[in-house]
């Protein structure tokens, strides 16, 4: 145990941002640098070393929070790094976008704010980073076999570096000109700068994994001519089919799906642009949808000089302490004021949008709206509510609806669906087509990026097995399994 005494003699204490009127004039991550570091062995001997730490069970992953928590303590980076390691491929990246579970499942949250635990894992992989503790592990000898992985996302690349390291010969391939899926192009770099995937990326090309870029599987090349050519194939294709709003005056310009406006953001960030092409500078500006890819709307219209943000959500404001439906461990439906709220805007709870007004050249000018009260789970609109707000930029980001079926992928390999529209698979992430075998978002639909990840090391040992006939990769979760809900 850490600190026997930590969680009575420590308060909760987390990483510091930069004032918002300082960050949202740059694009650089909103923590304080080095800010963690002098307070982080504290933070981490709050940990309780639970006889049941049930943060195992609140992470998809299995993480061994009480041992890298111990280790922090002690400032023995070096073995904190390898017990993170040990169950996680990317935790820089779920230590700064995954919203911590863990946390809402620890022992200690019972009754006290719970363990810092996502900054505590932030700050072990940095300095095994700095220290040059993350270095390429190649395999000692090679398989023979061949996989190929579709897709780039934190499921795919997971897949690719556990199979990698299986000695298996693997090629990610991705659509987009750069790798990493929506870490690349839907994460903000205000959120995660993309440093930190390019270095992972290399870590991965020294270990042996190769990369095709600006390859889109069942228009560039045949789902049924790859197959041919790999002895097995993951898809980690995502779920990329945006949840639309068709109501009146949809077709207005000015009305974009989320994942229209910030992919070009982060190609402003990574030069390939000057000035997006979608921008929300001088605009008033409405984002529709409550959750994070909301708020990432948000923060980069702020970025960009908004005029005014306003942010809708349909369903009601949510309490700021757990409600007695959703006890420990499950985690719980709470107000959540995100970095990029921190700095500015307005968010409007339940109210839906009738319809939108534009001006006689095409363009959107109003959005319309109404209160909304729920019955029998379905929002009704409240008589005498209606009214409309400025709406120069509107952002849809109200989640995804299933994995891209219009490319081509789906039908050419043949692939049964389950009735969401998921691609279905088997206890081993196989799907009905031999040899091909699914992760991430394509499967189980919308998810958290630490149950990508979970996906992709699982898949890896179905892919593994199914090519060698036994498999010694771990299977952190199953294709079923959930999350701790009620």
């Amino acid at each position: 145990m850490a600190d026997p005494k930590g969680f009575l003699t420590t308060g909760r204490e987390v990483a510091r941002t930069r004032p918002a009127g300082e960050r949202v004039q740059d694009w650089n991550e909103v923590y304080v640098p080095g800010s963690l570091l002098p307070i982080i062995s504290k933070q981490a001997g709050r940990c309780m070393d639970c006889g049941i730490p049930f943060c195992h069970n609140g992470c998809p992953l299995g993480n061994l929070i009480p041992e890298w928590n111990d280790y922090a303590y002690r400032e023995d980076w070096s073995a904190a790094s390898e017990r993170l390691h040990a169950t996680n491929n990317f935790p820089e990246f779920t230590g700064r976008l995954c919203p911590a579970p863990c946390e809402s499942a620890c022992v200690l949250g019972i009754n006290q704010p719970a363990v810092t635990i996502k900054n505590v894992e932030v700050t072990i992989i940095d300095k095994a980073w700095d220290s040059g503790d993350v270095t390429p592990q190649p395999p000692e000898r090679l398989s023979g076999k061949t996989v190929a992985v579709i897709g780039s996302g934190p499921a795919g690349l997971a897949a690719a570096q556990q199979l990698t390291r299986a000695g298996h010969t693997v090629a990610v391939y991705e659509r987009a000109d750069r790798i990493g899926g929506l870490l690349r192009y839907g994460i903000p770099e205000f959120k995660m700068e993309k440093r930190h995937i390019n270095r992972r990326i290399e870590q991965m090309r020294a270990e042996g994994t190769k990369f095709r870029t600006e390859v889109e599987i069942g228009r560039d090349i045949d789902a049924r001519k790859l197959r041919k050519r790999y002895d097995a194939v993951v898809i980690a294709a995502g779920a990329t089919v945006s949840r639309d709003l068709p109501v009146p005056g949809r077709e207005l310009a000015g009305i974009h799906f989320a994942m229209e406006y910030l992919p070009l953001a982060n190609k402003v960030q990574e030069g390939d642009l000057t000035v997006a092409p979608i921008s929300a500078a001088g605009r008033h500006v409405v984002v529709i949808g409550g959750g994070d890819t909301g708020a990432d709307c948000v923060g980069t219209a702020h970025r960009q000089g908004a005029a005014s943000v306003t942010q809708l959500e349909i369903m009601g404001r949510p309490g700021e302490e757990r409600n007695a439906n959703q006890p420990w461990p499950t985690f719980p439906m709470l107000y959540k004021v995100t970095s990029a709220h921190e700095e500015g805007g307005e968010r409007i709870y339940s109210v839906s949008t009738t319809h939108f007004e534009g001006d006689e050249d095409g363009n959107v000018q109003f959005l319309h709206l109404v209160e909304v009260d729920f019955k029998d789970g379905r929002p009704e609109p409240r008589p005498g509510t209606e009214r409309r707000i400025p709406a120069q930029l509107v952002t849809l980001a109200m989640g995804f609806t299933g994995t891209d079926q219009e490319n081509g992928l789906v039908t050419q390999f043949g692939l049964e669906l389950d009735a969401r529209g998921n691609i279905a698979r088997d206890a081993d992430f196989a799907t009905n087509v031999p040899g091909v075998y699914v992760a991430g978002d394509a499967g189980r639909g919308q998810s958290l990026i630490v149950w990508a990840i979970a996906e992709g090391r699982s898949a890896a040992r179905g892919v593994d097995r199914f090519l060698t006939g036994v498999s010694a990769l771990p299977a952190p979760i199953g294709p079923t399994d959930r999350a701790l809900t009620v």
